[in-house]
């Protein structure tokens, strides 16, 4: 039950029969009762009267029996104090419901999530962390929630590195007898002879033309490369636990037959310009520092391909095949102009329609200590095998470790850098993974030594009727989550579900209660694990009942 939105449409008859036109009453959760509109005040000015007059005459006309007491505060705000047995019947409801109370949407949605997009025959390293944990929390929620979610792996899997590495390869004697490090080595061995070898340029050069030409040898080695640098991606993403599998990968290999197609339409619509040799779209809007309209490069001045080519196919593809209704590209913020470059000229091509949405989810960087991006005491980027396995070797367990590290990137504003902290992320108190975790183990050892199970619940004690507010701001906070495509707002409710339950547990004994009682407490701490095993499973995080 979102008991905003109850209020919200009790409330909004009363603004509108007061003001003569519909209001809307801007219910939020407040710390002075459960619920407090401030919408008094905004009226106050075009009504020429008191804000408190105002209120006073909402409160009186507003339906509220058996839902809310009503008082009127300060310069006229209206403060909503739910009763008691609406509390008790919307926490017997939601522990009826294995959803929680949370009902699927009624409008389900066709939702491409495009998320963390390795390169082949590299290593992930901490880069990739923040896309693949962000998008599979979305990923998730919107599942969780009923829309029809395609995951999308956009990887790196073409272009000029792959021609100098198979060259290389085949200067080695082919093969598929290489893990993904030995490939990662193999990638700086060719760069470096890419660099400092003629001829060996030359060959790679020839090895690209090649293996876009469907040189058999070439497709057969670049093929392995994919193959083996794919089932690595799965190990990693089977330790993080995320949901990516071999059905989601699209590389940017999978556009390369489209891409001819992209300039031929564009081109047909008069978007392309040419430009020192380059064929570039000017979508409206977008100028440089120097005021000058800015490119965006479709055909490169050489005749190769651009990331916006590769970027526009998709667009194309997602829409007019999968169907998407709506699309998140989970990518770091340096790349935010360039998508709303692609998705402008996409929607001048007629591609991208005006009732789907095409979004950049972007998010900040990993810092250090010393407040720079985080790399290893020897300068290098820190390989993410690396990051994982320090994780589970610092923690109690490696659903704590990964845990830990998955909630400290989703608990803050994604857009916002944040420094990575062993000691921060890995302590059990304060607002951490393991805080979550340990608080879950807690209530399901309670009902190992209860020798018996949950009961009706029936709220009395202040420490109770907090963890109910809290239990029942879940539904908001999975739907704050998904419509803002912003993890932290339902890390952030469970954190303070935890602590709700951990001042509960404080003041209001559980088992040393009797007959009841005992049975309604062991109803909130059942409810309580189930909602916070739940909300971790959106986040992507481990839930064990032991630690």
């Amino acid at each position: 039950m979102n008991l905003e939105s109850l209020l919200h449409d009790r409330l909004a008859p009363a603004f509108a029969a007061v003001a003569g036109h519909p209001v809307d009453p801007a219910v939020r959760a407040s710390p002075h009762a459960d619920f407090q509109s401030g919408a008094a005040l905004g009226l106050a000015r075009e009504l020429g009267r008191p804000p408190r007059e105002i209120a006073a005459e909402v409160a009186a006309a507003a339906d509220l029996a058996g839902i809310a007491d009503v008082a009127v505060s300060g310069p006229g705000f209206l403060n909503l104090t739910l009763t008691g047995d609406l509390i008790d019947a919307a926490l017997r409801a939601a522990a009826a419901d294995e959803r929680l109370g949370v009902a699927p949407v009624t409008a389900p949605e066709r939702i491409v999530v495009d998320y963390s997009g390795p390169n082949v025959a590299k290593e992930m390293h901490v880069g990739h962390l923040r896309s693949t944990i962000i998008g599979d929390a979305l990923a998730r929620t919107y599942e969780w929630l009923g829309h029809d979610v395609i995951r999308v792996n956009h990887l790196g899997d073409w272009g000029t590195p792959f021609g100098m590495l198979v060259e290389h390869l085949v200067d080695l004697g082919g093969g598929s007898d290489h893990s993904i490090g030995d490939l990662t080595a193999f990638y700086q061995a060719a760069r470096v002879k890419f660099d400092t070898d003629d001829d060996f340029r030359t060959r790679a050069r020839l090895r690209v033309v090649a293996l876009q030409s469907g040189d058999p040898l070439s497709r057969d080695l670049w093929r392995e490369l994919v193959a083996r640098s794919e089932q690595y991606f799965l190990d990693v993403y089977a330790r993080l636990g995320v949901t990516l599998g071999p059905d989601d990968f699209a590389g940017e290999s999978r556009y390369q037959g489209d891409l001819d197609a992209v300039v031929a339409g564009l081109t047909e619509k008069g978007l392309l310009t040419e430009s020192d040799g380059a064929l570039c779209a000017f979508p409206a809007g977008f100028t440089g520092r120097d005021g000058a309209p800015l490119p965006l490069i479709v055909r490169k001045a050489d005749g190769g391909f651009g990331y916006a080519a590769t970027d526009l196919a998709a667009v194309r593809h997602r829409v007019g095949k999968l169907g998407a209704d709506r699309m998140l590209y989970v990518v770091g913020s340096p790349q935010r102009i360039h998508f709303q470059m692609v998705f402008a000229v996409a929607r001048e091509a007629g591609w991208l329609p005006d009732d789907v949405i095409a979004e950049h989810i972007g998010f900040g960087s990993i810092l250090g200590s010393d407040g720079k991006m985080l790399k290893s005491r020897a300068g290098d980027t820190i390989k993410l095998a690396a990051l994982l396995d320090e994780a589970v070797a610092r923690a109690t367990a490696p659903a704590v470790g990964i845990g830990a590290i998955k909630y400290a990137d989703l608990s803050g504003d994604r857009m916002g850098d944040y420094v990575f902290d062993w000691d921060r992320m890995l302590a059990s108190t304060g607002n951490t993974g393991p805080y979550l975790q340990y608080a879950h183990a807690r209530i399901r050892s309670l009902f190992a030594k209860a020798g018996s199970g949950p009961g009706e619940v029936a709220v009395t004690e202040p420490a109770e009727r907090d963890l109910a507010l809290a239990l029942l701001g879940f539904e908001p906070a999975v739907r704050a989550a998904a419509a803002s495509a912003e993890p932290h707002r339902l890390a952030v409710h469970l954190h303070g579900l935890a602590m709700a339950f951990s001042a509960f547990w404080e003041r209001c004994p559980v088992l040393r209660a009797e007959g009841s009682v005992r049975a309604s407490r062991l109803g909130l701490a059942d409810l309580t694990a189930r909602t916070l095993h739940t909300g971790m499973f959106l986040l992507g995080i481990e839930a064990p009942d032991q630690i």
